[in-house]
Formats: structure tokens, sequence, C-alpha cells
């Protein structure tokens, strides 16, 4: 008889277990969709449009190998 409330104890926590993974696999989910509607309200913002021209400002100067020399270079010869 003691078997009996034993596996009954264990199913029990299995069925707990499921159910926390299942809540948290909820949660998760929906912290991801809050985050993503957070970062595309950000990009329509002023503060997001400068942030975003500023990195393709920064990205555009490193993508120059040349600073400071002239494009075009004499040679005599």
């Amino acid at each position: 008889m003691g078997q009996c409330c034993g596996s009954l104890d264990g199913a029990k926590k299995e069925q707990k277990k499921e159910e926390e993974r299942l809540a948290s696999a909820e949660v998760r989910a929906k912290a991801a969709e809050a985050a993503q509607k957070r970062q595309e309200q950000y990009e329509k913002s002023a503060a997001g449009r400068a942030a975003r021209a500023q990195l393709v400002g920064a990205a555009k100067q490193s993508a120059n190998p040349n600073k400071g020399k002239p494009v075009l270079q004499w040679q005599m010869g």
C-alpha cells in the first residue's frame, strides 16, 4: 500500500514540474514579446533615430581605411 502512495506522489510531482515548465515558457514568451515591442518603439522615437544615425556615421568612418590620406595620389615615373 505504501508503494501506491509513493507512485501517486511521484506522478503529482511530475505533473507539477510540467505545469511549472509550461508557465515558465509562457512567461518567457510574453517577456520576449514585450522586449520586441519596446525595441520597436525606441527605434521609432527621436532618440532611437539619432542613435541609429550615429551608428551609421561611425560605420562609414571605420569603413574608410585611408584615414587622413588623399583618395588620389600622384606617382612619379
